[in-house]
């Protein structure tokens, strides 16, 4: 039996009961708030917290891991958290080295500048009430020991600065005196010598790999943390290196399935180069005005990819020439065209009153010369290195790169929406896939980062919002369209090469959901209603206090902060075993108000959360900040219990301060448990049934339970009247529904005129009434009205598998919530109308789901 990665034995521990870490502070409170931590990346962080921190089966000093991670997925995110944590635990040095200098510089923009949209810490670090300050140096003799210092090469030039000798330069001796974190980027460079099997035969000369082995080596406490979206484990010697240093891998095919990326999409056709890539942009310029239809900020750029740097100088030529003589002909030219994304592109437009003419201009106008770059040679690249990697950026104006190399390693632009091949060389026409052909995928996959935006019914930005509803205009903000000829071959390779990268999935099927013509004869979907709520923003007008927004522990008991310095005991020995330990166990109450102000100001301070205008935001009621300090509403009402030699406080105000600062921490995170941007409304509205539900083109894994067509529930979905829509196309759970209503159907249609279920395919959301998260039933029933009364009932029904993740568990209350308040607070404006939500549909518990039918239709 093959012996298992590390990866794969963390995750064995973890499934078996093996507790993950929580999240340190010096993680959360110190990363930049605008880039939240995604589900994967906690993981990463959980996982390198126990095996650092533990005594993991096979653990060597010093530590040596990689995380093989996809490309898009936050790589230098996890290595700023990895450095927060590590400096919380006594490194104060660390070394970034990677193979590239437009990476380097990359790097450095995101660790050192403040003003960087994609600046990685707060502006404000604090570790143990500390200001940390992070500092970039040549070498680690003479810094400051409170900083995070960090330097930044490549790997070159590391390995010739410890090869030869220079002035200033590192040398071995900087590792073995002291303990240094090494942070190697896109470290699939680094393994030359073992990919070649050449280590013996090159033992006396130095390499990259040895190199960088021989720092690690220098101290026992040393740490080399690689990071690459590149794993070889196709070479026997990569993977024997690697087996027990993978700590976390997380690749482009379960990044893409998690839904993190853009989906590709290859546009192929006849045209010459030069309509091709009109096609592009008028593509873009398409993207931009759905982005702006639905109050996005958004700013294509197209990718024109050369085959050499003189190919690419002249098609930046040719393509501005073209642009400059661009007439209502040419625009005219393409409506002949049989790619389904610039048909949806010309419906737009002519729905929207765009002609031809106004296309002319705005294209002209968007991609004139001067929005337009050429970076190729190196004197371009270092000359528009930033704004190259800022294209996100609103005051960026460029929306076109010609290039031939751009997409290598490190340009982590997320507005790419179009590459062009501007060029027609096919496929290699031999069986295996051509060099180009892969560049070309790896190129493609590099390109697919998701551009984040959020909708009032999608709150996660990160992750793709239509794979259930391809039809929908937005979802074209979810791919990257690859513009080639039309040539079978090399289509065919292509695909095979980004099979291969994991960019696309071969196994993806598509259907076509419709509702059935004969429940388009009914009356409900003539004449029927749905009800629905909205979310809103919250409203905090009537909060005046703490407690009306959160019963505080800290209020009901004082927060206790025990005092280190000064404090201690005495262990005594008891008979032979047994021993005990006796301390100083004074304590002192002392309240926010008898501490003195500028320790209690410097507190508020370090923390953002409570700056005026946050606070004033959910306590609208509160005058200025010395009444959050002094009132009995706010601080003023709360003390600490100082634990310890209370009779050293006076000389130690650092104590003060670190105890406040940890109580604001305490504060901050009860209360944003209670805080929320939005709530659901108990009012309800009604829509017309035949607007709201459409047919939609559903896309999933050919394997997976819902494209099994042959399953029972599949042939009744298509054939029963009851069921409004052609296929269920669900999960097992949600088959087993389907299959528990039938059983059901004859007593139901004894009672109701009317008997209806619908699929809901994201037709509609409803909105949690404490947060407004939004919420998508699986299935809505219609009771028509019963036989000589005048209620008519519509039912949310939610199946679930048996293990309900915790963060599932609100929707089941929610649903709880719609019965409970139907008969107090909410509010419909047809009193012949009886909303419900029941409880969670499991098979496990399928008698209580149907007590709780029967129990909320006898109401």
């Amino acid at each position: 039996m093959t012996e298992q990665f590390l990866y794969e034995r963390l995750t064995n521990a973890f499934e078996f009961g093996v507790s993950k870490p929580e999240m340190p502070d010096s993680i959360t409170q110190n990363l930049n708030p605008k880039f939240e931590l995604r589900e994967y990346q906690v993981e990463a962080f959980a996982r390198f917290i126990h095996y650092f921190s533990g005594n993991f089966p096979g653990k060597e000093n010093p530590l040596h891991l990689l995380f093989n991670m996809a490309t898009g997925s936050g790589k230098t995110l996890i290595m700023a958290g990895l450095i927060l944590y590590l400096y919380e635990q006594g490194y104060r040095n660390f070394l970034f080295f990677v193979n590239a200098d437009n990476i380097i510089e990359k790097t450095k923009d995101n660790f050192l500048n403040p003003t960087s949209s994609k600046y990685l810490f707060h502006p404000n670090i604090y570790v143990d009430g500390k200001q940390v300050a992070v500092t970039p140096v040549d070498n680690f003799e003479g810094v400051n020991e409170n900083d995070i210092n960090i330097r930044f090469t490549t790997i070159q030039k590391l390995h010739s600065d410890l090869t030869t000798e220079k002035e200033n330069a590192l040398t071995f001796d900087d590792f073995q005196k002291k303990r240094i974190v090494l942070l190697s980027d896109e470290a699939h460079h680094m393994n030359v010598s073992t990919k070649k099997a050449q280590q013996e035969l090159d033992v006396g000369k130095p390499t990259w790999e040895n190199t960088v082995e021989k720092i690690c080596n220098a101290n026992s406490d040393n740490l080399l943390l690689e990071f690459t979206a590149t794993f070889d484990d196709k070479v026997p010697a990569i993977v024997e290196k690697y087996r027990n240093k993978i700590l976390y891998r997380y690749d482009l095919v379960q990044f893409r399935n998690d839904k993190y990326s853009k989906d590709i999409e290859i546009v192929r056709s006849d045209f010459n180069l030069q309509d091709r890539i009109l096609q592009a942009i008028l593509l873009s310029h398409y993207k931009q005005a759905v982005a702006a239809a639905y109050k996005i900020q958004l700013k294509p750029v197209i990718l024109f990819k050369g085959k050499t740097i003189p190919d690419s100088k002249k098609n930046k030529a040719d393509f501005h020439q073209f642009m400059d003589s661009l007439t209502s002909n040419d625009i005219d030219r393409l409506r002949r065209s049989e790619v389904p994304v610039i048909q949806k592109a010309f419906e737009f437009f002519d729905k929207h009153g765009t002609t031809s003419a106004q296309l002319v201009h705005r294209l002209k106008v968007d991609f004139h010369e001067r929005y337009c770059l050429a970076v190729n040679s190196k004197v371009e690249r270092e000359k528009y290195q930033v704004q190259v990697n800022r294209l996100e950026e609103v005051d960026n104006p460029i929306r076109a790169i010609f290039a031939v190399q751009m997409l290598s390693e490190g340009w982590d632009v997320l507005n790419l929406f179009d590459i062009v091949r501007c060029y027609e060389t096919g496929s290699t026409g031999h069986n295996k896939i051509g060099k180009t052909t892969i560049t070309e995928a790896q190129l493609i996959g590099r390109g697919a980062r998701y551009y984040p935006f959020t909708l009032p019914e999608h709150e996660d930005k990160f992750t793709r919002k239509f794979d259930e509803d391809m039809a929908h205009e937005l979802r074209v903000l979810e791919e990257l369209h690859y513009h080639s000829i039309n040539d079978s071959p090399y289509i065919s390779e292509i695909r095979k090469a980004l099979v291969n990268e994991g960019v696309i999935d071969e196994r993806v099927m598509t259907r076509e959901l419709k509702l059935k013509e004969t429940f388009k004869e009914t009356d409900l979907y003539k004449f029927g209603v749905i009800w629905l709520n909205k979310q809103v923003p919250r409203n905090y007008q009537h909060v005046k206090s703490f407690e009306d927004l959160a019963s505080l522990s800290v209020r009901q008991k004082s927060y206790e902060y025990t005092i280190h310095e000064g404090s201690g005991g005495v262990t005594r020995m008891v008979g032979k075993d047994a021993t005990y330990t006796t301390r100083n166990a004074n304590s002192k109450h002392v309240p926010i108000t008898g501490i003195e102000q500028n320790i209690v100001q410097t507190a508020i301070a370090r923390n953002p959360f409570f700056t005026f205008a946050s606070l004033k935001r959910y306590f609208p009621q509160l005058k200025s900040m010395r009444e959050f300090r002094t009132s009995d509403n706010f601080l003023g009402g709360l003390s600490i219990t100082f634990k310890g030699n209370f009779s050293q406080l006076t000389d130690k105000p650092a104590e003060k301060l670190t105890a406040c600062c940890r109580l604001l921490g305490k504060i901050e995170t009860e209360l944003r448990e209670k805080i929320t941007e939005h709530e659901g409304t108990k009012h309800f509205y009604q829509e017309d049934i035949r607007d709201l539900f459409k047919g939609k083109i559903l896309k999933f894994d050919a394997k997976s339970p819902r494209a099994d067509e042959n399953h029972d529930v599949e042939r009744i979905a298509k054939a029963e009247e009851w069921f409004a829509f052609n296929g269920l196309y669900g999960t097992s759970e949600e088959k087993a529904f389907v299959q528990f209503l039938q059983t059901q159907l004859e007593a139901l249609q004894k009672t109701y005129n009317g008997v209806y279920l619908i699929r809901n395919e994201r037709h509609f959301y409803i909105y949690n009434f404490f947060d407004g998260k939004a919420f998508q039933p699986d299935f809505v029933l219609f009771l028509g009205k019963e036989n000589g009364e005048t209620a008519s009932y519509q039912l949310f029904i939610e199946p679930k598998g048996e293990h309900i993740e915790d963060f599932d568990r609100w929707k089941e209350d929610f649903l709880k919530e719609i019965d409970t308040e139907r008969k107090s607070e909410l509010i419909i404006e047809d009193k012949n109308y009886r909303i419900i939500g029941l409880p969670f549909y499991q098979r496990r518990n399928e008698n209580e789901f149907r007590e709780a039918l029967d129990e909320a239709l006898q109401v």
